[in-house]
């Protein structure tokens, strides 16, 4: 016997059918199942209009509803704010519960606990599942029941604790003739771009959707063996580029981690890897609900909080060494090549995240939240859990053993991991004609070797903003205030 008459699955991050917890969840204890997507107002006015995101929502979404309607479905869908739109939406319907898997942003669990105190108020139940990561936040602890702060020992237990049941696919596609059809005079349909005040011109270039999705794993699958050996050069096809997916649910991180754990287990090292790369997603997951203070809306607090007595780089110079990074202007080619890259196509490879924010925090000195915020705003997979524990990786200021004087040097980097310059002159075309020896540090470049490459620096191609070995050093003298 069913639990609820009618229950209302309300998608989110979790833009698919299949292996979909909150779906599954709903339709075996509901006698009749309806879904629900709500473009929330007040995460989309302050974007601008040529965000790359929504354009991929609003595709992954017309997917989803198609596949819900191919069962007899569709997906209601509603412009406005949740704590509003859901609780009406189950009032219309007579819904006696709403089911949803787990955000673990901060004000998303604000909003959730938000929107539970209302439909609680009006005798509705709310169920919340998880489905984003593997483990939740307390199913790894340490012996002493404590949250790790350190990503290899929390490494070691994850696997410990992995489970075919942790892995299982929740069977939601074999439920779906429990779905409804939304009930006459409750609108549904879902808004074009335009009337949400969004241009698909600017949609990442990636395929939408689970199809899309699927797509993109299954040229991976050929590749993943040698993902240990190809994923930190950026001219080379060695990430899967499934990030932005799993950012909005497209497919279930079941189905990645478990191919991923069964390869490993025969031996696979690049799937052992990449298994380590998944991995961390949970364990940023895990450090966002155990410490909030890192995630703070509108205040993100150092994870070690003697690292907020650095006194950053401040003022014009600051400002102008800042806009000229996020510009892709900084003297350093790889720098730049990065992080023009990110400004055409809402993508950075993970190697240049890391090499980028090493130099903005160390090399010019400016507080890495202020980086964070840009990325913030330019990537497709934006995950604030990841996003911050990488700058804070970056800035020695996090969940991390390494000491602060790991600073990353533009040049050598760029040698190591693109050392024909492919991934560099792509991006930065007016050094193209450098040798590939020169494309790395062209201010290094004999004279006649610029000309003969038609490269003027601090013309056709800026200076470097800062001496790499001096920056180092005043990196240290920066940082000596944490050990006081």
């Amino acid at each position: 016997m069913a639990d609820f008459d009618l229950g209302l699955v309300w998608f989110r991050r979790d833009l698919r059918i299949a292996d979909h917890a909150a779906l599954y969840h709903a339709l075996t204890r509901c006698r009749r199942v309806l879904c629900a997507f709500v473009f929330d107002r007040e995460i989309l006015a302050p974007l601008p209009k040529t965000d790359r995101r929504v354009p991929f929502i609003h595709a992954s979404l017309v997917e989803a509803d198609r596949a819900l309607r191919d069962a007899g479905s569709a997906i209601m869908v509603r412009h406005g704010t949740p704590l509003d739109e859901i609780p009406a939406l189950a009032r219309e319907c007579g819904a006696g519960a709403v089911f949803a898997n787990r955000d673990y942003e901060p004000s998303a669990k604000a909003r959730d606990d938000a929107v539970a105190k209302r439909l609680a108020s009006a005798g509705v139940a709310f169920f919340t599942f998880r489905d984003q990561a593997i483990f939740d936040h307390d199913d790894v602890l340490t012996g002493a029941g404590k949250p790790y702060t350190v990503f290899t020992p929390y490494k070691r237990n994850w696997l410990a604790s992995l489970t075919p049941d942790a892995l299982k696919p929740y069977a939601s596609e074999e439920h779906l003739s429990a779905l409804a059809k939304p009930p006459s005079g409750v609108r549904h349909a879902i808004p074009a771009l335009s009337e949400l005040g969004f241009s698909a011109d600017h949609a990442p270039a990636l395929p939408a959707g689970t199809s899309g999705a699927l797509a993109l794993f299954d040229d991976f699958r050929d590749r993943m063996a040698d993902y240990h050996r190809t994923r930190d050069f950026p001219a080379v096809k060695g990430p899967s580029y499934l990030s932005v997916h799993l950012r909005h649910g497209t497919i279930s991180i079941r189905a990645l981690a478990r191919a991923a754990h069964n390869a490993q287990r025969h031996g696979n090292r690049g799937a052992e890897t990449w298994l380590s790369e998944l991995i961390w997603r949970d364990f940023y997951f895990s450090v966002l609900h155990h410490f909030p203070h890192v995630g703070v809306p509108g205040d993100h607090r150092a994870f070690r909080p003697e690292y907020d007595r650095i006194k950053w780089e401040t003022g014009e110079a600051a400002d102008a060494h800042f806009a000229a990074w996020c510009a892709g202007q900084t003297g350093y080619p790889l720098v730049d090549a990065a992080m023009r890259q990110i400004n055409q196509s809402g993508y950075m490879h993970n190697r240049l995240r890391m090499v980028v924010a090493s130099f903005l925090t160390k090399d010019l000195g400016i507080d890495w939240r202020r980086g964070e915020a840009c990325f913030e705003a330019l990537l497709n997979d934006f995950e604030l859990s990841s996003n911050n524990g990488g700058w804070q990786w970056a800035a020695s200021s996090g969940c991390d053993a390494q000491p602060y004087f790991r600073i990353f040097n533009p040049v050598t980097q760029s040698e190591k991991f693109d050392p024909k310059g492919k991934f560099i002159r792509h991006y930065v075309p007016e050094l193209a004609a450098l040798p590939d020896k020169d494309i790395h540090a062209p201010w290094r470049a004999r004279p006649d070797v610029l000309k003969a490459a038609k490269v003027a620096l601090g013309a056709d191609y800026p200076l470097p903003l800062v001496d790499h070995d001096a920056a180092r050093r005043a990196t240290l003298a920066r940082y000596d205030v944490v050990k006081r």
